[in-house]
């Protein structure tokens, strides 16, 4: 006689993948799964097989080793499965390890497993654990199908009815009806959840969730004041810092967000994506150093991982290379042999990309022009010339690189006349257009550009303080590093003027105007200082007449 209890087995109509270097491991949980009346199992030693079964397969429950030998590990397969979609909401994935190591599970954390299991593991333990796993995993069921589908309106209608069914899963209930509220853009509805949640128990995630609906309604100030209080008190908290940064982002307070993301990463070293936010983040900062140190943890964690992309080694490239560039003493040479060695690396990690190597030799020409090497760099620029020759089908970022370079090697006719030819080419794309403006401005190397951004806030202050002759002659000195800079030459325009009032006998004041009018005679009329420059130019005609 069969026993009754049987069909009720909760293992038994499952598939399960088991990933772990070591056969004995793989063979003895296999055993434990077995006696618990699971059937439908399949092991692989793995990163690889593991990725291509899921692939091919569906699989209800993954049970992974963190260290599987050389290549990806435990964390870097569930990023990959995430990532490609390749498990359903309703599948399990259980982190199993013998290392407990912060760093370790700071990192697999990013990525939500259900659960951890530390080695060694006994029946009893394993099927306790999977049990719950699982009685959850089924009661859930058709919500997480609707959200797979994406058809998030009939999973809000089917939370909204398990809430009073399912008392014990209410806190998931809560938090995936916030998640699709805001999803839907629903944001009254989503704020009404984590409100009534926090009115019964301060829970950190409802408190996240709230932030993100106040970030969603511009609320900047209560959310950014919010994260601040999240992570005072939950310090591991890796969701509250991305939040909090791209809170004080949106305020206009890149240095502080910043600031959060290099806090983020003292805690989690261990995630690209955070990793590759900051080195952004400080490149736009000028805080070169930080950007350098932030991109080669990217490249480094890329290794083994789905998110892995030439654009990280190129961004390291170039960011060494503005390091290195002028710079003759005992960092600048290290810098500039770091960078075209992660240069070479690109070249044949990405071998197979069209135009890498091109991209590769557009930076190490300005490596080369940086450390003195003008010879050297000028045989690589005639020796790519031929694969630059038609502008129009080169992207905005090759092109925008390749001007920079031109400029760097003296070549300043042809980078505006390209920059030229993009900006027509790109008069949708603000972006980029903001970029080419920036370029045409600022054509020379990284400290130049900090020196003349920094006489150029010493002219604003002197100017603002009344003490006009201090803040033309630092004007004046700025655009001897960037002549035609816009916002400097019209700076100096409206000291001189200003002046002028107060001396209208120094007609030579307004001869000096002419002369910075008339080195942007070229400026076009997109850009951001145009209006600035027509108006400056009426009233000096008036002051002229």
């Amino acid at each position: 006689m069969t026993d009754p209890k049987a069909d009720f087995n909760p293992f038994g109509k499952l598939t399960y993948l088991i990933i772990d270097d070591f056969e004995n491991f793989r063979l003895s949980i296999r055993q434990m799964l077995r006696s618990c009346g699971a059937d439908k199992i399949e092991l692989v030693a793995h990163a690889t097989p593991a990725i291509q079964y899921c692939t091919y397969n569906h699989v209800d429950v993954v049970l992974c080793d963190f260290n599987l030998g050389d290549g990806k590990n435990g964390q870097h397969i569930l990023e990959e499965l995430r990532h490609k979609k390749l498990l359903q909401r309703s599948s399990l994935f259980l982190m199993v390890t013998a290392e407990t190591s912060k760093e370790m599970v700071m990192g697999a954390r990013e990525y939500q497993p259900d659960a951890y299991l530390t080695k060694p593991i006994n029946r009893a333990v394993l099927e306790k654990r999977l049990e719950s796993l699982i009685s959850q995993r089924n009661a859930l069921m058709p919500i997480n199908r609707e959200m797979d589908r994406e058809n998030y309106p009939e999973a809000i209608s089917l939370c909204l009815q398990a809430l009073p069914r399912q008392p014990r899963y209410k806190t998931w209930l809560m938090k995936t009806l916030g998640d699709l509220y805001f999803r839907l853009g629903d944001l009254a509805h989503a704020i009404k959840v984590y409100d009534e949640v926090l009115a019964q128990r301060e829970l950190s995630w409802a408190k996240l969730g709230r932030c993100k609906v106040l970030l969603a309604k511009r609320s900047f100030d209560e959310a950014v004041e919010g994260l601040r209080e999240l992570i005072a008190k939950h310090p591991d908290y890796m969701e509250a810092y991305d939040l909090l940064a791209e809170g004080l982002e949106r305020q206009g307070r890149p240095s502080q967000a910043q600031q959060i993301l290099e806090k983020a990463t003292e805690h989690s070293p261990n995630a690209l994506l955070r990793q590759k936010h900051l080195a952004e983040l400080a490149g736009s900062n000028q805080d070169m150093d930080t950007a350098s140190d932030a991109w080669r943890r990217t490249v480094e964690l890329g290794t083994h991982s789905i998110h892995d992309s030439s654009a990280h080694y190129l961004a390291l490239g170039q960011t060494l290379s503005d390091l290195s560039e002028g710079d003759q003493e005992e960092d600048g040479p290290v810098r500039a042999k770091e960078a075209l060695a992660v240069l070479k690396k690109m070249e044949k990690r990405f071998a197979e990309e069209e135009g890498i190597s091109v991209r590769s030799q557009i930076i190490q020409c300005r490596v080369l022009a940086g450390q003195g090497q003008h010879r050297q760099a000028e045989n690589i620029l005639e020796a790519i010339r031929p694969d630059l020759e038609n502008t129009s089908s080169l992207d905005a970022d090759t092109g925008l690189d390749y001007a920079k370079t031109l400029f760097r090697l003296n070549h300043d006719a042809e980078a505006k006349h390209l920059l030229a030819d993009m900006a027509q080419r790109c008069s949708e794309d603000p972006d980029t257009l903001q970029k080419i403006e920036n370029l045409l401005d600022e054509p020379v190397g990284f400290r130049q550009k900090i020196k003349a951004r920094t006489l150029n806030r010493d002219g604003i202050r002197a100017f603002e303080s009344g003490n006009l002759q201090e803040a033309a002659e630092t004007f004046a000195r700025a655009l001897e590093i960037v002549p035609e800079h816009a916002a400097l030459n019209l700076n100096l325009v409206q000291v001189l003027m200003k002046e002028y009032d107060s001396n209208p006998a120094a007609s030579g004041l307004l001869s000096r105007c002419q002369s910075c009018l008339d080195r942007l005679s070229g400026l076009p009329e997109q850009h951001r200082q145009y209006r600035r420059y027509i108006a400056l130019q009426r009233k000096l005609k008036g002051l002229m007449e």
